[in-house]
């Protein structure tokens, strides 16, 4: 029992990579295959519990619900520099002020990280209470740039002849050529919720959800710490606990058209406390305050024979939200925050039930863009946004009370997030944030997932 515990909290503790903006588009095998879209199509628990508490109410039975996945990515880091650009000054050789255009992409080479997922319903059919447990990796971001070694200079200063300014990633370049060296991120959020619904009528309930919640956040290099006079220094993993809540009603009328409508508030997290290591071996403590951001669903869901269609619509506030709101350099030089805006999501879903024991189904999803081309140069740690995802999935019942259910997704950003590079040194001289003029920087991603769950649910006594 206690190597299971062990390994459950190893997989919920491990980073969850986001698709829309941070946020998850969907939780478990089903309700990613459905688009994320559950707000008004209660097919399963997972799917209900995450985005309206009401609709759990469907349920008369005690189900459980475990989904685990493999989640894959592949951000690739682009920037670049114009023909005489002296970033830093000495970075191509002394005298030489008509330095080439250069230009490079870094790829990420972390490769797949599991995304585990559990929830349990217990409902009666002569019961108008229906109450829910869930533990959900919600949100996550998370990238590896190795460092560029294609650079102009060797490690004792002098001009490298075999330096080939075609591809070479400046935003990549060790500190001391004022560049991020080594880029890392590792961001997760696990939520445990608490929920309970109420039949009003027939066709009517209401539901509330406590939330729980765990992030940890990891940054190599730190950019919310202030820098010293080696650069910006590497942090451990900071951790934070947060609370929020989740309301939601849901309509459920005999003719089988149903909407339903949640709101997730805001989850208020304590600051993360890093512990900082410099390149020059000193070290420092920083505290950053990032929160969740509400989140505003409406859904419209239809069944009829073997059809069950799901509509939904998000709005994502990140332009209230600790950590998100805030954007540009403080006055020592760290980075006040991302600088996100508010996203709309629009998830659909369709079931079909017409092949025996086989139900397909298939998803879409749609998010707008979060990041501003003038802030997308504080985004680097985070590039997790897809713009069109894409799913399949199946279920197939292996006895009378369990199921088995698999979902596969791709996801694609739909072009380039772009901005220029920005030094806090210039932001006086170059508004709003120290621009450098000519210069580029830009990140694009592609993401895969596969993911199976089982349900069982109890014999009725």
């Amino acid at each position: 029992m206690r190597k299971l515990l062990r390994l459950v909290v190893v997989l919920f503790t491990t980073a969850t990579f986001a698709q829309a903006g941070h946020i998850m588009q969907g939780v478990g095998a089903v309700n990613m295959s459905m688009g994320g879209a559950s707000t008004a199509q209660p097919i399963d628990i997972s799917g209900a519990l995450q985005w309206n508490p009401a609709s759990i109410s469907v349920f008369d039975s005690k189900i459980l619900d475990f989904n685990i996945g493999l989640f894959f990515s592949s951000p690739e880091l682009s920037s670049s520099l114009p023909a005489g650009a002296m970033w830093p000054a000495d970075a191509f050789g002394p005298g030489s002020p008509a330095s080439p255009a250069v230009s490079g992409v870094t790829k990420d080479d972390r490769g797949a990280s599991p995304m585990p997922a559990f929830a349990m319903v217990w409902g009666k059919e002569d019961s108008k209470h229906t109450f829910g447990v869930s533990a959900f990796g919600i949100s996550g971001f998370g990238v590896t740039f190795p460092e560029e070694t294609n650079l102009p200079m060797d490690a004792n200063g002098n001009p490298n002849p075999n330096w080939d300014p075609n591809n070479s990633n400046p935003i990549s370049y060790p500190q001391s050529l004022n560049g991020f060296g080594h880029i890392e991120s590792d961001y997760m959020l696990l939520q445990v919720g608490f929920t309970w619904a109420y039949e009003l009528s027939e066709t009517f309930s209401i539901g509330i959800e406590p939330t729980f919640n765990y992030a940890a956040l990891e940054l190599a290099p730190n950019p919310t710490a202030n820098p010293n006079a080696s650069g910006y220094a590497v942090s451990d993993k900071a951790s934070a606990l947060g609370f929020g809540a989740q309301f939601g009603v849901f309509y459920n009328s005999p003719s089988g058209f149903k909407l339903g409508a949640s709101y997730k508030t805001a989850q208020n997290f304590g600051d993360l406390e890093f512990n900082n290591t410099y390149l020059d071996g000193s070290t420092a403590t920083n505290n950053f305050n990032m929160d969740y951001p509400a989140i505003l669903s409406f859904g419209l869901g239809y069944s009829k024979g073997n059809i069950d269609f799901a509509l939904d619509y998000r709005m994502v506030d990140y332009e209230n939200t600790d950590g998100f709101a805030e954007k540009g350099w403080t006055q020592t030089g760290s980075v006040a925050g991302f600088g996100w805006k508010n996203i709309n999501i629009l998830s659909v879903g369709l079931q079909y039930k017409g092949i025996e024991k086989l139900p397909l189904r298939f998803g879409y999803t749609y998010s707008s863009n979060p990041i501003d081309s003038d802030v997308a140069f504080f985004s680097i740690p985070a590039t997790a946004v897809i713009k069109n995802a894409f799913q399949f999935g199946f279920s197939y019942p292996m006895t009378d009370n369990l199921k088995l259910s698999g979902v596969y997704h791709y996801g694609t950003s739909g072009g380039d997030t772009k901005g220029q590079l920005l030094n806090p040194m210039l932001a006086q001289t170059n508004p709003p944030y120290g621009a450098i003029p000519g210069t580029e920087v830009s990140y694009k991603m592609d993401t895969s997932l596969i993911m199976f769950g089982i349900s069982y649910t109890f014999a009725k006594k």
